[in-house]
């Protein structure tokens, strides 16, 4: 069936799909007329009733946690429609959004990511494995461009991680669990007044598992396995009514394994140096907000992240018994590829907000904005090969942006209103390396927006958007650091790509929220499109003479995307649920000319797939509200079949799977019973493609597919005490 086909199936399959949702705070229980809980999205300058925001976003909620015993933000993304992401590393931390997005990281510094990552006011950027999720109140997923918010660092779409704060009653809680695979986690959770006008919250975790791969080599169980220390705390003083400030602070310790490749795409492992993927982070964030008087506030924003990183794989994945079993032409390679990164961030932010708390007939707010942002990362590369040497290097990338930025809000009646965001912003680098590469360049960025919002009644909402968003274009770190080692034909093919240009997109988008039946029905969907001028795809090479795997993004062609996103949920009776969510994509790439391996030259591919962009994705669940306490949720999830990358014609294949939990509230105790692809199907969350296995039995050296696979079933019972 061919991707256009498989669109209008889903298309008409809307028909007979039930309503469905994400956005849920608590089980179903009873329904009574014009009695619904609103859901607060908190990422824009003002927090905002999610069926009234004009945007297509999701919220998750804690219980859409608990429910998925979900510990990081890859078990719970998912159920967001359109929303991809990449493994690559111990965690899926790499994120797409209606197919825009990066892949992966090697050399490439990517603290810069398309699709951005926040923990309340703190950007992660490239450190997106912080993004856990222990005492998080919920997960907010922007579609789209959120440029005149956050910039050129959520070109594609944004996703928000909102902890709890501290409250005005004490509270403690122990928090525990243990699953297979060899996983527990404990936690801690201390919150509550200091004194009449400070307040405290305290969150640890320790989360720990042996991962899902077996090396056979040394005979371990957790060469990939997870070992993360999660730590912050808020501390949030309010002297008088008029001025609040917060204190908050991170610390983020993993020492992940990385073994994730096998020749047979198999959980069973050969390397004889299995990788890391160890990141430590400790950030700092201050917060102040001050009521100025007829309807201003002032708020000022400053945080700094200091972290370290080593990631590291073994390059051949085998070891010398493979070879002993088969027989290897050329024998194995011995390598093992390591990353060995420092960076400093630090960013600052002042904004004033003023005007009407609502928008009647001819109210106006507005807010206008500075911020500045300094990024620092060096980077410590080794290849020690028993077939090439040692191969080391080092390198310095410093960044800063500076940005102004406005947005107004005008009632034109008690229905219609019109909101218009601009921000200009200014980008500049600085790369150097040890291979005697230096560049510097500088970029001037737009942001807009532009949305028409009418609303037909107190529970049905419409709204049409149009933004442009700008991101940087840089230096190609990989490529211009290997262009003196490359042979001539790759030279010549990478002499006008050693940079990439700026991508300018623009995402055109209208959408409808309505709450019907009492407030037992909710429905948000989305229709978009997006063209993308310059879009930045990233693409590989192997340069066999000279023994080289070149790395590089490409913003030689232009792109488009469109499609649809459906979420809602529908209150069957008092005790019984039904939600989901929809997601339907088509991507395009107008052309790219790379190197095709099975060619063995380079080849020019017209009206190309993007890269992990699935035609449809889908999340479908039954909650229900059972007797003495006890709840329940069963849902099936899926997606499409998607490319991996364009020097080659391999794919992701589709998958579905089904997750479900069981739970018991007590006064001070709940427990969950929960479990995630409960079928035990194997997909794949990221892949490569090209010669690895040395055995002559299996075509040495023949050009294959090898997938990092998701996790298999999993199980657990989590426990939350309430003290």
């Amino acid at each position: 069936m061919s991707t256009f086909s498989r669109f209008t199936f889903s298309l008409a399959g809307l028909g007979v799909l039930p309503a469905v949702a994400i956005a849920q705070a608590q089980a179903p229980t009873q329904v009574e007329p014009d009695r619904v809980e609103e859901v607060i999205v908190t990422a824009d300058f003002r927090a905002a009733d999610l069926m009234r925001a004009p945007a297509s976003i999701s919220v998750l909620g804690e219980l859409e946690m608990a429910e998925r015993g979900a510990r990081h933000l890859e078990d719970v993304l998912s159920a967001a429609p359109n929303v991809s992401w990449s493994a690559g590393a111990s965690r899926s931390r790499f994120l797409q959004v209606r197919g825009v997005g990066d892949l992966e990281q090697y050399a490439e510094p990517k603290y810069y990511p398309s699709v951005g990552v926040v923990v309340d006011d703190l950007e992660l950027g490239s450190a997106a494995s912080a993004g856990m999720l222990f005492d998080a109140a919920q997960v907010e997923v922007l579609r789209g461009p959120q440029g005149t918010r956050y910039g050129a660092a959520a070109h594609a779409g944004m996703v928000r991680i909102e902890t709890n704060a501290p409250g005005d009653d004490f509270e403690a809680q122990l928090h525990g669990g243990v699953g297979n695979y060899g996983s527990y986690h404990a936690g801690l959770v201390l919150s509550g007044p200091l004194g009449p006008t400070l307040g405290a919250r305290l969150a640890v975790q320790q989360n720990t598992g042996d991962g899902y791969v077996d090396n056979a080599f040394s005979g371990e169980d957790d060469t990939a396995g997870y070992d993360e220390f999660t730590g912050r705390a808020r501390l949030r003083w309010q002297p008088t009514d008029n001025a609040s400030y917060e204190l908050s602070g991170l610390r983020f310790d993993s020492d992940n394994g990385y073994d994730a490749f096998t020749l047979d795409n198999s959980r069973t492992s050969w390397a004889d140096q299995p990788g890391s993927d160890a990141q430590e982070i400790d950030a700092v964030t201050a917060r102040g907000d001050w009521l100025l008087g007829g309807g201003r506030s002032l708020q000022a924003i400053a945080s700094w992240l200091d972290g370290d990183q080593l990631y590291a794989y073994d390059a051949d994945w085998v070891s010398p018994p493979v070879c002993e079993l088969a027989t290897c032409s050329y024998g194995f390679d011995t390598a093992q590829e390591r990353f060995d990164r420092g960076r400093e961030q630090g960013t600052l932010e002042l904004r004033l907000l003023g005007g009407a708390d609502t928008l009647g007939a001819g109210d106006l707010r507005y807010v206008i904005g500075l911020y500045a942002n300094h990024n620092d990362e060096t980077l410590d590369y080794a290849y020690p090969s028993a077939w090439y040497g040692l191969y080391e290097s080092s390198s310095g990338y410093d960044t800063e942006r500076y940005a102004v930025y406005g947005q107004l809000e005008y009632g034109f009646s008690e229905r219609l209103s019109l909101k218009a965001g601009l921000r200009l912003e200014r980008f500049s680098d600085d790369y150097a390396d040890s291979n005697g590469v230096a560049t510097d360049s500088d970029d001037d960025l737009l942001d807009a927006e532009i949305s028409l919002q009418y609303e037909f009644d107190d529970n049905t909402f419409l709204y049409a958007t149009t933004a442009l968003a700008s991101k940087p274009g840089s230096v190609n770190v990989a490529a211009s650091s290997q262009f003196d080692f490359m042979s001539p034909g790759f030279q010549d093919f990478m002499q006008d790509k050693l940079r990439f240009d700026s991508e300018q997109l623009v995402n055109y988008e209208i959408g409808l929220k309505t709450r019907q039946w009492n407030g037992r029905l909710d429905l948000r969907t989305a229709l978009f499109y997006v063209t993308r001028d310059n879009a930045q795809l990233e693409n590989w090479m192997w340069d066999a003479d000279a023994g080289l795997w070149v790395g590089y993004l490409d913003s030689g062609s232009d792109a488009e995307n469109y499609g649809l996103e459906l979420e809602g949920s529908l209150a069957l009776t008092q005790q019984l649920e039904v939600y989901g969510s929809l997601g339907l994509l088509e991507t395009e790439v107008d052309t790219i000319t790379t190197f095709d391996l099975d060619r063995n030259a380079f080849v020019t591919k017209d009206g190309r797939d993007q890269a992990k962009s699935p035609a449809y994705q889908y999340n479908l669940g039954l909650r229900a509200a059972l007797p003495l306490g006890l709840t329940a949720s069963l849902e099936v999830e899926g997606r499409d079949d998607s490319y991996f990358g364009y020097y080659h014609d391999g794919q992701l294949e589709g998958y579905d799977l089904v997750n479900a939990s069981l739970g018991w509230s007590g006064r001070s105790l709940r427990v969950t019973l929960w479990g995630r692809n409960l079928g035990d199907e194997d997909y794949a969350v990221h892949g490569l493609y090209f010669g690895a296995d040395p055995r002559d039995d299996f075509g040495a050296w023949s050009n294959q597919s090898y997938y990092q696979l998701g996790a298999p079933r999993t199980y657990g019972v989590d426990l939350v005490w309430t003290l």
